[in-house]
């Protein structure tokens, strides 16, 4: 019998530590099912749910503390079986916004999606220089799932509105959930 946990490591980037923390959860016959992981600043983020054989889970969690003994901040959380989510089945777009950067970005696009009830499926953002001037440019694509009484897209031209306020460039296109 298996069992699933949300594994999250975070701390100071350095080569080998996605090999290093894969070849433990490896020795104790553990699964990598989906992951997320990125180096944001000079720190390192994984976040992954593994499925594990359920009498090796204690001793995975001990053999991780070597990882929290040299300064990562390591956690493994028991992923609870839960109910079908509402909006599985709920149509997924794809949204890319461009633009100057500058602050409440993503707040003020996250905060539209949720007054009209959009769940967030994920999202990346990244500030990069712009290719003339140099000038920093917010670059954000999330993968939203809308509810099936807005999916005909009545609520994208108030998206382009907030996009307008902000003076950034949003783009929206049907999608597929990265985890289908």
């Amino acid at each position: 019998m298996r069992t699933t946990v949300i594994f999250t490591l975070i701390g100071v980037d350095r080569v080998g530590i996605v090999e290093e923390a894969t070849r433990l959860l490896l020795a104790r016959g553990g699964n990598v099912e989906n992951s997320r992981m990125a180096r944001l600043g000079g720190w390192f983020a994984m976040l992954m749910l593994v499925s594990v054989p359920a009498d090796q889970s204690a001793a995975l969690e001990q053999d991780l503390q070597q990882l929290n003994a040299r300064g990562y901040q390591v956690m493994l959380r028991p992923a609870e079986p839960t109910p079908a989510l509402p909006y599985a089945d709920w149509p997924v777009f794809q949204i890319d916004v461009r633009g100057a950067d500058h602050e409440g970005i993503v707040h003020d696009i996250a905060h539209y999606l949720a007054q009209r009830g959009i769940n967030i499926e994920s999202m990346d953002t990244a500030v990069t220089a712009a290719p003339m001037s140099g000038a920093p440019l917010f670059i954000m694509t999330a993968l939203v799932a809308v509810p099936p009484a807005l999916a005909g897209q009545e609520w994208q031209p108030a998206l382009y509105e907030v996009a307008k306020r902000l003076n950034v460039d949003v783009r929206v296109s049907p999608a597929r959930r990265s985890d289908a």
